[in-house]
């Protein structure tokens, strides 16, 4: 168990009022739970806990399972740091903890370990081990923690227009490209990082050099192939620049794996070996095989032109 604390403690006590959730993303349904919880913490006097997990229980329950995470472990607990909480603890998700029923995770870990004395459950939320026909939710989490002296409150979902925030729904968006609508979702533009490294500079040669992203987590969701409009910040530099991804495998050149590359606008400096975030603006169109190198060229001044026209109408990214 690992434990963060962001706040010193203002009560005099170690006591908590917890939600409990793996989180991906942090998106604005996850900070709307986050808010009611942190209410009531602050009417009990109590600390502000977020209870998340090191791995994704389907990490361990399916591990042939196609994962993709909306922020890895590092970003999430960044993100989490941006709500204002006094404290996270992430547990270890393994096979013993995926074996405790919700009645014994309650007990064991929330009241016993971690002095949780009210719980905030987001409306749809399901934990701790049950057979397969099981209709185990809130009224038993609740019945659970009259046993124990925790109290369970279900929180409101969250809608952003008429959609029904969730991480599945973001999946969803970043799979069709829709990359303008997940950062509704989100609160923010989706995001990927790594470290620069090198690549075939097949687009050094056409006049657009790139920067070939290495992608901190192999599990990171990569939206759809394509062409975006993207915000990029490079370590060590605090400015953020305009520039241009393209996702995909350069069908053109007859490419057989997937890249993420960047071209920086109006940029000339040496990027390689540098650890890098593009922030996803929006998709500029779908991936296509060009006819010739030369159809390829004009098609990249239009994206490098309409990139440069969308960011500048950002107030801010």
């Amino acid at each position: 168990m690992r434990k963060i604390i962001f706040h010193q403690q203002s009560a005099e006590t170690s006591a908590a009022v917890a939600t409990i959730g793996f989180f991906d993303g942090v998106h604005l349904g996850h900070r709307y739970l986050i808010d009611q919880m942190k209410a009531v913490a602050r009417r009990e006097g109590l600390l502000s806990t977020v209870v998340t997990f090191e791995l994704h229980p389907r990490q361990v329950l399916c591990p042939d399972w196609q994962l993709q995470l909306l922020s890895t472990l590092d970003e999430k607990i960044r993100l989490l740091a941006q709500t204002g909480i006094d404290q996270i603890v992430v547990l270890p998700f393994d096979a013993q903890m995926a074996a405790l029923s919700a009645h014994d995770f309650m007990q064991r870990v929330l009241c016993e370990q971690l002095a949780v004395r009210h719980l905030v459950i987001g409306y749809d939320n399901r934990f701790g081990h049950r057979s397969a026909d099981s209709s185990e939710g809130f009224d038993d989490y609740v019945g659970y923690g009259r046993e124990f002296g925790l109290t369970v409150v279900q929180a409101c979902p969250f809608d952003a227009g008429d959609i029904r925030v969730s991480s599945s729904k973001i999946r969803k968006l970043l799979s069709a490209g829709n990359v303008r609508q997940a950062a509704v979702c989100l609160g923010r533009h989706y995001e990927l990082s790594g470290t620069v490294v090198g690549g075939e500079h097949v687009g050094t040669g056409m006049g657009f050099p790139t920067a070939n992203l290495q992608l901190d987590d192999v599990n990171k969701m990569v939206p759809a192939a394509g062409a975006y409009a993207v915000a990029v910040s490079i370590e060590g530099t605090a400015e953020l620049l305009k520039g241009m991804m393209n996702i995909g495998s350069r069908p053109t050149f007859d490419g057989s794996h997937q890249t993420l590359e960047t071209n920086i606008l109006h940029f000339s400096g040496n990027v390689y070996g540098r650890k890098m975030s593009v922030r996803l603006v929006e998709r500029l169109r779908p991936e296509k095989r060009f006819d010739s190198r030369e159809a390829l060229m004009s098609q990249l001044s239009i994206d490098a032109q309409r990139s440069e026209e969308i960011l500048n109408q950002l107030s801010e990214i």
